[in-house]
């Protein structure tokens, strides 16, 4: 493991500490699932309604985001909110929990491949590893022989990013014939159901591998637009997913 002694990775800091902590799985697949999540700062996109904000809306930037117009709400600094480690380190800090589910997330976590990978071999064997992306990065052979799943969540017009940052055929066709990927799509608007239906027809997204979440960060905002996204998901034949860990413990980091 000596190679990887010099190797470092970005990982978030919003609360002073290194965010790798022991939780479930709260979206997709394998919803319910007990794990420790790994996130990692820095992302290529920047939606308006992310939820950890603090991977990307750094000071100086021109970005949206939905927090803009709140009192006290601010661009974060890079130096305060990123915690730049050895890989060691990190993997002594996902070894303190009795758990062998890893959860690569971010940001986007596909920008730290060589890092991420040097993670997984410091590791060892016995972890499981599944990376949520936002579909847009191609994965590099010997990264993918070592990932399990990979929980794609491509970014629709509600993101507020431009089309030709958000879709990038090229990744999207490599996820779509991947069996280790599934697609989890979010959805703020019922309006939101034409784009999803043409990317998935564009790519040939199996539907087996769809999974439909409703967008919000609180269990009423949750639930409401679940009843009508199941019928949807009837309709289809997609999958429904909810964000448990929203309705577990509500809109906090860490959980």
């Amino acid at each position: 493991m000596h190679e990887y002694k010099k190797t470092r990775l970005k990982i978030a800091r919003p609360d002073a500490r290194p965010e790798v902590f022991y939780s479930i799985q709260g979206e997709g697949k394998n919803l319910g699932q007990p794990s420790i999540f790994v996130r990692t700062s820095l992302c290529n996109l920047h939606c308006i309604w992310c939820d950890t904000d603090y991977t990307w809306n750094w000071k100086g930037t021109r970005f949206a985001h939905v927090r803009d117009a709140e009192p006290g709400y601010e661009k974060f600094d890079i130096r305060k909110v990123v915690a730049e480690l050895p890989v060691d380190e990190v993997a002594e800090l996902v070894r303190q929990y009795p758990c062998k589910n890893i959860v690569l997330t971010g940001g986007e976590p596909m920008m730290q491949q060589e890092g991420l990978l040097a993670l997984m071999e410091t590791l060892g064997e016995g972890y499981w590893f599944e990376v949520e992306t936002n579909g847009t990065i191609v994965p590099e052979p010997a990264f993918d022989a070592r990932i399990g799943q990979y929980n794609v969540s491509p970014k629709l017009a509600n993101s507020n990013n431009p089309k030709k940052l958000r879709e990038k055929p090229k990744a999207y066709r490599f996820f779509a014939g991947s069996p280790k990927a599934v697609f989890k799509f979010v959805i703020a608007g019922q309006g939101d159901m034409e784009e999803v239906l043409r990317l998935i027809e564009r790519y040939d997204i199996p539907v087996h591998q769809v999974y439909l979440m409703p967008e919000g960060t609180s269990g009423n905002s949750l639930m409401e637009k679940q009843q009508w996204l199941v019928e949807v998901c009837k309709k289809y034949g997609f999958h429904l997913t909810s964000r448990l860990h929203i309705l577990i413990y509500g809109n906090k980091r860490g959980v």
